[in-house]
């Protein structure tokens, strides 16, 4: 009979307890979606402030207006956290064409890579070779490499219904394919922009020499995607046509910026700190809103959730909007530093790094226990569409962060549309959706909720 009594107990319990945090939910739901300030954050960001290249004018009117924001909302702290980051600029517009005959020229739109160094003199212009894997390179060698433009052509896979799936089996190309071409005495490198859709926007992104000598470093730019098709066509009907390009980027020294933080303290276990961010530098070509201004107003917008519902967490819940995630991940790095140097205890960290589109559910690279805690929780977020729970990578940002206890988790938005305006020039507020990225901010402070009340295993 006693046995009997304490089943009935725990199950009214768990009964009584799903339902408050049901009406925890909507009412995180009704906050963000009734009177939000993510969208209005964003709209600043992108359209007053603009593209938040790491070291920039730009980049500091972002700290200094989102710690602003902060402020206003009432938290417990809000700080500067100093970080050293690289300031690489762009210069004046690349330029490109290709030549099919003396003076008979078709201008090709490229940009240049982040971290690329500059086409010194007039530019470079060459015939072209066109590989589609670093390993090809090494089967071609350097007498049919040597004095050439090595032109990556491998695109991302249009099979692949997860996009970022896609991406990291075509990213190689772009952050090492200059390095590695250099090896064999190219000239430089055009990379196929990384992007499933045809069109005429080059995507930046990030690309490393590593430890190469200075003499094997070769300019590097994307191409966009119409403008890689059209060069292969042309070169399979003539090899021997000739491409030039003008880059005038250049890496000058590291400056001092900061990440911004916000804090409520934690009420019961203040020690246990849990984070949510998003990374406030961005490319220079757009406004940087789907990459990464989405995910940092959502962030700041888990905080004013919070507070508006009137929920006083257990634990130490932190915004942290990371500065040069796009070309250095300093911010991450620095803020898992100086955690580790303060013996901090973070037991739970959320970064939304993937656009702000419709959320379809979250990743966790984390315990089988901690997963399997996430998991039980699916059905609270059954009624807002958010389905998938899968383990899986988490975020850059919060990466250095890992250890053996921590839960890392990902925001997962539907990926389809987020590569057309990956790092590009059309990434801009116009593509963002308001309800959708009011409903990614409300599923995350669902998450921070659920991880708060119940802690990890």
């Amino acid at each position: 009979m006693k046995k009997i009594y304490l089943v009935v107990l725990l199950i009214v319990s768990q009964t009584f307890a799903q339902t408050e945090d049901e009406k925890q939910m909507r009412k995180i739901y009704d906050a963000a979606l009734d009177n939000g300030k993510a969208y209005d954050w964003l709209n600043y960001l992108s359209n007053q402030i603009g593209g938040r290249l790491s070291g920039s004018v730009q980049a500091q009117q972002a700290i200094d207006y989102t710690k602003a924001q902060m402020d206003s909302l009432g938290l417990d702290r809000v700080w500067l956290q100093p970080v050293m980051v690289p300031k690489w600029v762009r210069g004046t517009p690349e330029f490109a064409y290709m030549e099919t005959s003396p003076g008979n020229t078709t201008n090709i739109p490229i940009c240049a890579l982040g971290g690329s160094i500059p086409t010194y003199g007039r530019g470079i212009k060459a015939n072209v070779i066109e590989v589609h894997s670093i390993e090809e390179l090494k089967t071609l060698g350097k007498e049919k490499i040597s004095g050439k433009i090595v032109f990556f052509n491998r695109p991302m896979d249009p099979t692949s219904v997860n996009t970022f799936e896609a991406y990291s089996g075509a990213v190689d190309q772009r952050g090492k394919g200059a390095a590695e071409a250099g090896k064999y005495e190219a000239l430089g490198v055009i990379v196929r922009s990384m992007n499933l859709r045809q069109d005429d926007f080059p995507h930046a992104g990030g690309m490393n020499y590593g430890d190469i000598p200075e003499a094997e470093k070769v300019p590097a730019a994307a191409i966009s995607t119409n403008g890689a098709d059209l060069l292969s066509a042309t070169l399979k009907l003539n090899p021997n046509i000739q491409f030039f390009f003008k880059l005038n980027c250049k890496t000058l020294e590291d400056v001092e910026s900061y990440n911004v933080i916000g804090e409520i303290k934690g009420s019961s276990n203040p020690d246990e700190i849990m984070v949510v961010g998003g990374h406030l530098d961005s490319w220079d070509l757009g406004d940087g809103s789907h990459d990464d201004g989405a995910g940092c107003v959502q962030s700041m917008e888990v905080l004013r959730i919070l507070k508006k519902t009137g929920y006083k967490p257990k634990r130490t819940i932190r915004a942290v909007l990371f500065m040069n995630e796009e070309n250095g991940l300093r911010g991450g790095r620095k803020y898992a530093e100086l955690a580790k140097t303060k013996n901090e205890n973070h037991i739970f960290a959320l970064e939304s790094d993937s656009g702000g589109f419709t959320p379809r559910g979250f990743s966790f690279d984390a315990s089988e226990e901690n997963i399997k805690q996430a998991e039980s929780w699916a059905k609270l977020f059954e009624p807002y569409y958010v389905h998938m729970f899968v383990k899986g990578f988490s975020g850059a940002d919060i990466s250095p962060l890992k250890n053996d206890k921590i839960v890392l988790a990902g925001l997962r938005p539907d990926s389809q549309r987020y590569f057309d305006h990956h790092h590009a020039e059309n990434d801009t507020f116009e593509h963002v959706n308001r309800r959708e990225l009011e409903l990614g901010a409300a599923a995350m402070t669902s998450l921070v909720y659920l991880f708060d009340k119940y802690g990890i295993q």
